[in-house]
């Protein structure tokens, strides 16, 4: 990936940002730049609707350590050890557990992880699809969400990729549903 980036575009990306569930694609974008620490990288958790439990899907803000499927990782879970509800209006992003190798980032400060509410994700896929044309998942509307607010803080140079995970029809009728519109009829 680093190599097709940098033949295409003569560089290396600032900054790559991709939503994080349980991490795979994440791990598609960073795989091809952690080792470059010229390259900032950001994965973007569920913040949901709130800061309590049942609320988000924010691990890394919300979580601790914890073993699921096997793996020791970040979890959202009670004080007994066991997973606790979460809230996302991305059903890829509504998971209580993230992947291994990104609670090895997070504890190696590799990865910087932020969370996004619904309400500014859902934000991001209308501006993303009036501005663009393009309709993102609406996990991958989390990573966009993320980008508009770093982009105003960042030199109008800086190169920023954004991992669009997932086609965004999949997701038109909840967006309609959370919208409050019908796309019947």
């Amino acid at each position: 990936r680093r190599l097709r980036f940098r033949c295409a575009h003569g560089g290396r990306p600032d900054l790559a940002v991709a939503c994080v569930g349980g991490g795979w694609k994440a791990i598609g974008l960073f795989r091809g730049f952690v080792d470059d620490a010229s390259v900032e990288l950001v994965g973007v958790e569920a913040g949901g609707v709130g800061s309590e439990a049942g609320q988000h899907a924010a691990r890394f803000s919300g979580g601790r350590p914890g073993v699921l499927h096997g793996c020791l990782s970040y979890l959202l879970q009670d004080e007994d050890g066991q997973t606790q509800d979460v809230h996302s209006i991305s059903a890829g992003l509504d998971y209580p557990g993230v992947g291994p190798e990104h609670s090895y980032w997070k504890d190696t400060g590799r990865v910087d992880y932020v969370s996004i509410r619904d309400d500014e994700a859902l934000a991001a896929l209308q501006k993303m699809a009036r501005l663009e044309g393009i309709l993102p998942a609406i996990e991958s509307s989390h990573a966009i969400a993320h980008v508009l607010k770093a982009a105003g803080e960042r030199s109008p140079k800086d190169i920023i990729v954004v991992c669009l995970s997932g086609r965004g029809d999949k997701d038109v009728y909840e967006v309609a549903r959370l919208l409050g519109q019908s796309l019947d009829g």
